[in-house]
C-alpha cells in the first residue's frame, strides 16, 4: 500500500485510493461508535481529517491513545468527505500508535499560543499552524535562492566560519579559542598571549563571508555565498539574532548598476518562487499575519525599483511634510522610519538608494568621484525598510589601502585582500542579504526570531 504525504492526498487523492500516512494527531472528536482525527504532516497547513469506526482492531484502546500530540499511522481508504472544509478524507482500516502525548502536559493545546510562550518550546512550536507556514516559505525560500543562482551560472561558495578578520568593522564578534579559561597565558605586557591559541592569532565567528567570496570571484567571475554568520551584538529588540544566515553574491566585471539590476531581478524571482509553491501558506499570512502581504508581494513583482542617490533621498526627506523622530540631514545614516518613508509614503514601491557619504560605509565600497560619497547601494521595501545592501567594490590598490588607514583598520590581516588589486584586479561588485529578515519580510512576521527554527538572542541557546 502506498505511503502518501497529507499535501499530495489534499491536492491530488481520489476515492477509493488505499494510502498509508504518518503524522502527528492535531485534534481528536470522539462522537458514538465513530472519532474523527486531523493528522498533520508538516507537508502542508491542512491536515487530513482520519474516521475511526469502532469496527477497526483495538478501537478502544487506540482511542485512548490517540491524543494531541500523539504520532501515528494510518491505513485506509480515501472517501469524499460530507462534512465542510475538506473534499477528501480516510477511512481507517488499522491505526498504529508511535508514541502518546499526555493530553495534561502536552503544551500545544486547541487555543491560540502567543509566539512568546512558543519561543519557550521551540522544540515543539514547529507544529503549530503558524510556525510550521513559516518553515515551509523558509525551505521555499532557500530553494529559490539556490535556483536562481544556479539558472545563471553562479558557483555556490562555503566560505569560512572562523575568520581572523572583521569585515564589517564594527567589532562586534564571537571568539573562537582553544585556551583554558581559568588559565590564560599572557605576554611580557600582560596581554592575552594569542600565539599560543590554536591559530596562533585571534580568531572570531564571521559576520560576513564577503571578502573570501571576493577571492573566488577572482576566479569564477560570479559566485555567492549562503551560510551562517554571529553578530555578539547584546541586543534583544525584534530585529536582532545572534546567529543568522546570509546571501552574498559576488560578480567579477560588474558595476553598481550591474549590483542594483541583480538585486532586485533577485527579489522579484524569490517572491514569485514563493507564491507559486506556498499559494496556501502565504493565505494564510495574508489573513492572520498581516493583511496587506500579498498587495506587498504584487508591488515588488509588478514594478521597476525606484532608483534615487542618497542626496537625492536627503532632499526628499527634508522636505516631507512628515514629522520623523531622528532628524535628517546629509552625512546621517538614514533611520528605518526614513527608509519606509520613502518605500511606502514617497515612492509606494521598492527604492534603491546609492552613492552613501563614505563616513557611514565600509572600507571595501568604491570611492566616487570627488570622494565624498561611495558606490554603495540599499534596497529599500515597503514594510520593512532596508533588505539588501551591497556595493561596487574598490578595486584600486592604492585607494584601498588608503581607506583602510584612514579607518585604522589593521592592515596586516587583510594581506591577502590587497593582493586581490595587485594580480589581475578587475571592477567588481556584490550585496548581502540577510535570510531571516527575507522570510520575514514574505511571511510578514513581525519578530526575526519567529522565523528561525531556534533562535540565538543574548540568554538564550537552550536548544
Amino acid at each position: 500500500m502506498e505511503f502518501r504525504r497529507v499535501a499530495d492526498i489534499l491536492k491530488n487523492g481520489q476515492p477509493e485510493e488505499a494510502v498509508v500516512v504518518k503524522g502527528w494527531v492535531r485534534t481528536k472528536r470522539e462522537l458514538k461508535g465513530f472519532a474523527f482525527t486531523e493528522v498533520n504532516d508538516g507537508s502542508s497547513l491542512a491536515g487530513l481529517q482520519v474516521v475511526l469506526d469502532s469496527d477497526i482492531p483495538d478501537y478502544e484502546a487506540n482511542l485512548k491513545q490517540i491524543n494531541t500530540g500523539a504520532s501515528i499511522e494510518v491505513t485506509g481508504t480515501l472517501v469524499a468527505s460530507q462534512g465542510k472544509g475538506q473534499k477528501i478524507e480516510l477511512k481507517a482500516d488499522t491505526v498504529i500508535i508511535y508514541g502518546e502525548a499526555d493530553p495534561e502536559t502536552y503544551p500545544l493545546q486547541k487555543k491560540r499560543h502567543s509566539f512568546e510562550f512558543l519561543r519557550e518550546i521551540s522544540h515543539l512550536r514547529s507544529r503549530t499552524n503558524t510556525l510550521g507556514a513559516v518553515f515551509r516559505v523558509r525551505n521555499a525560500c532557500a530553494t529559490a535562492i539556490h535556483q536562481f543562482f544556479q539558472e545563471k551560472g553562479f558557483l555556490w561558495i562555503h566560505t569560512p566560519i572562523i575568520t581572523a578578520s572583521d569585515c564589517e568593522g564594527a567589532g562586534e564578534l564571537f571568539t573562537v579559542t582553544n585556551f583554558n579559561l581559568d588559565k590564560l597565558p599572557q605576554d611580557k605586557e600582560g596581554k592575552i598571549d594569542y600565539s599560543q591559541d590554536f591559530f596562533g592569532k585571534p580568531a572570531y565567528l564571521t559576520v560576513s563571508g564577503q571578502l573570501q567570496v571576493e577571492a573566488m570571484a577572482m576566479a569564477f567571475q560570479n559566485v555567492y555565498t549562503f551560510g551562517p554568520t554571529f553578530r555578539a551584538e547584546n541586543s534583544n529588540t525584534s530585529r536582532h539574532l545572534a546567529e543568522f544566515w546570509m546571501i552574498e553574491p559576488e560578480m567579477a566585471f560588474c558595476d553598481l548598476e550591474g549590483d542594483q539590476n541583480l538585486a532586485e531581478e533577485f527579489l522579484k524571482y524569490i517572491f514569485q518562487y514563493v507564491l507559486d509553491n506556498c499559494p496556501e501558506d502565504i493565505e494564510f499570512f495574508n489573513k492572520w499575519i498581516n493583511k496587506s502581504l500579498l498587495e506587498t508581494a504584487n508591488n515588488i513583482m509588478s514594478n521597476e525599483f525606484e532608483r534615487v542617490t542618497y542626496t537625492k533621498a536627503v532632499e526628499l526627506l527634508e522636505k516631507a511634510s512628515k514629522k520623523f523622530e531622528f532628524p535628517v540631514e546629509w552625512g546621517i545614516d538614514l533611520q528605518s522610519e526614513h527608509e519606509r518613508y520613502l518605500a511606502e509614503e514617497l515612492f509606494k514601491k521598492p527604492v534603491i538608494v546609492t552613492n552613501y557619504p563614505k563616513g557611514i560605509k565600509a572600507f571595501y565600497m568604491r570611492l566616487d568621484e570627488g570622494e565624498k560619497t561611495v558606490s554603495a547601494m540599499d534596497v529599500l521595501a515597503p514594510g520593512i525598510g532596508e533588505i539588501i545592501g551591497g556595493s561596487q567594490r574598490e578595486e584600486r590598490l592604492d585607494i584601498l589601502e588608503r581607506r583602510i588607514q584612514e579607518m585604522n583598520i589593521e592592515a596586516d590581516s587583510l594581506w591577502w585582500y590587497l593582493d586581490l588589486r595587485r594580480y589581475g584586479s578587475v571592477p567588481h561588485a556584490g550585496f548581502g542579504l540577510g535570510f531571516e529578515r527575507l522570510v520575514q519580510f514574505i511571511t510578514g512576521m513581525a519578530n526575526i526570531r519567529d522565523v528561525i527554527p531556534f533562535p540565538r538572542t543574548p540568554d538564550n541557546a537552550d536548544f
